[in-house]
């Protein structure tokens, strides 16, 4: 009976630990994404680009076509000669999925910019990125695409 109990607990934390590990990723994954649009809002364009993949790809939907990490932080150029700035920003976070060295997550932002004159322009975003823990363990966008919302605001 003891042997029985005893390879029942082994059983459950071998069991458990994946999705500790996996609920770390998430998080992990998920306090990345806070410092892109950290680094959005103070225009820290290098710091930006840092969260990228070198071999980066993916679609913006500012964007005709596909990108790559070399024109990955055009749109926050225009802005900030445009003279806008993000005000503020909510993210709600929709999923996360780890599996092994790979993450992605999907969110809506909720944006408020304000131009020159002070004006408000808020703006809703959808965007799905895919992560990838690098040999050191850090975390970088590897592929992505956003969209403007749906007909119904979502």
């Amino acid at each position: 009976m003891r042997v029985g109990c005893w390879i029942a607990s082994v059983l459950a934390c071998a069991f458990a630990l994946p999705a500790a590990a996996q609920s770390s990723a998430a998080d992990q994954v998920w306090a990345r994404e806070k410092v892109y649009w950290q680094y959005v809002q103070a225009y820290d364009v290098e710091g930006y680009r840092s969260i990228w993949h070198a071999d980066f790809l993916g679609w913006p939907f500012f964007s005709p076509g596909p990108v790559r990490k070399d024109h990955i932080a055009d749109w926050i150029a225009t802005y900030r000669k445009s003279g806008q700035r993000l005000e503020s920003y909510e993210l709600e976070a929709l999923s996360i999925q780890v599996t092994g060295n790979l993450a992605t997550t999907t969110y809506r932002i909720h944006q408020h910019w304000v131009d020159k004159s002070g004006a408000d322009h808020p703006s809703v975003s959808r965007i799905i990125h895919t992560w990838l823990r690098g040999p050191d363990g850090t975390w970088t966008i590897v592929s992505g695409m956003s969209s403007l919302p749906d007909s119904t605001g979502h």
